[in-house]
């Protein structure tokens, strides 16, 4: 596993009400969401990276507002018209 340093100011810390270890968990779920939605990231690879179980992960992102499926209704419809 690789290990990054991140320096964060200690004034944002404070705002967020979070401890290092906590600051650092919640950098890593927002990395992974990001990722994820961008695209660069399977929903399994971002899990992995925020240190959550799939499921878990893919719950939590309806809280950053992230849809767990981008299909259009077209694409779904296709697909469920091919099964």
């Amino acid at each position: 596993m690789t290990q990054v340093l991140v320096q964060v100011p200690e004034n944002t810390t404070v705002a967020l009400g979070l401890s290092p270890e906590r600051l650092g968990e919640a950098l890593l779920l927002a990395a992974a969401v990001q990722w994820f939605e961008s695209g660069k990231l399977s929903s399994g690879a971002a899990a992995e990276l925020a240190g959550l179980p799939k499921p878990v992960f893919m719950e939590r992102l309806g809280s950053f507002g992230v849809p767990v499926f981008r299909q259009t209704q077209d694409e779904l419809r296709e697909e469920f018209a091919n099964a």
